[in-house]
C-alpha cells in the first residue's frame, strides 16, 4: 500500500472564468458562524424552558438518534473517501464531489440534532453538557471551515496539492471526527442517567 505522493507547493492553473466554482466569500462563512453560534445560545435557553412530556420525548430521542444518523453517516463517507484519497485509491474530485453532495444531510443532521435536543431536557449544569455543546458549537465552526478548505482544494483537482491544504484538512477531519463522536458518546452517557 503506498500513501499520497509527497505533496509540493505549485499554484492551482487558472481556469475560465466560467469553468471556475464560485467560492463562498469569507465574510459569508464568518456571518453563518456567527448566527449559528446565537442559534445554539437560543437552543440552550429555550430548552431549560422546554417541558416535554414522555410521549413528546420519546419522539424526539428517536429523531434524535435518527438525526445523528444521518449526520455522522455522511461525514463518515466524506472522511471515508478522503483516507483513500490519501491511500492513492480515489482522486481528489471523488472527495470533493462527495463532500459536495452530502453537505446537505450533514447540517441536516447537525440541525436536527440540535433541534430535538430541545426536549431531550438536557441539564444545563452539567460540565458533560456544556462540553458536548461546546463539541456541537465546535462542530459547527469545523464545518464552515471545512467548506472554505474544499473550495480551496477544487483549483487542484488536477494537480499536486500544497502540504499547508493537505495540514488543514487533516486537522479539520480530525476534529470533525473527535466532535461528532465526542458528542454521541456524551449523549450516551448523558441519556444513561
Amino acid at each position: 500500500m503506498t500513501l499520497h505522493p509527497d505533496i509540493v507547493l505549485a499554484p492551482p492553473i487558472a481556469r475560465d472564468a466560467e469553468d471556475a466554482p464560485r467560492q463562498t466569500p469569507l465574510w459569508v462563512l464568518v456571518v453563518l458562524g456567527v448566527l449559528s453560534s446565537a442559534f445554539l445560545t437560543g437552543v440552550c435557553w429555550t430548552a431549560g424552558h422546554v417541558h416535554a412530556d414522555a410521549t413528546l420525548q420519546t419522539v424526539a430521542r428517536f429523531f434524535h438518534v435518527a438525526a445523528l444518523v444521518v449526520g455522522l453517516g455522511a461525514v463518515l463517507a466524506v472522511d471515508w473517501f478522503a483516507v483513500l484519497w490519501l491511500l492513492g485509491r480515489r482522486r481528489l474530485s471523488d472527495i470533493l464531489n462527495t463532500a459536495c453532495t452530502l453537505q446537505a444531510p450533514i447540517w441536516a443532521g447537525l440541525a436536527g440534532l440540535t433541534l430535538t435536543g430541545l426536549f431531550l431536557r438536557p441539564d444545563m449544569n452539567s460540565t458533560l453538557t456544556v462540553v458536548k455543546l461546546g463539541l456541537v458549537l465546535a462542530i459547527t465552526v469545523n464545518g464552515l471551515y471545512a467548506h472554505w478548505l474544499g473550495q480551496r482544494l477544487d483549483g487542484y483537482r488536477e494537480l499536486p496539492v500544497p502540504r499547508r491544504l493537505l495540514i488543514q484538512s487533516g486537522l479539520a477531519a480530525t476534529v470533525s471526527q473527535a466532535g461528532w463522536w465526542g458528542a454521541s458518546l456524551i449523549g450516551f452517557l448523558n441519556s444513561q442517567s
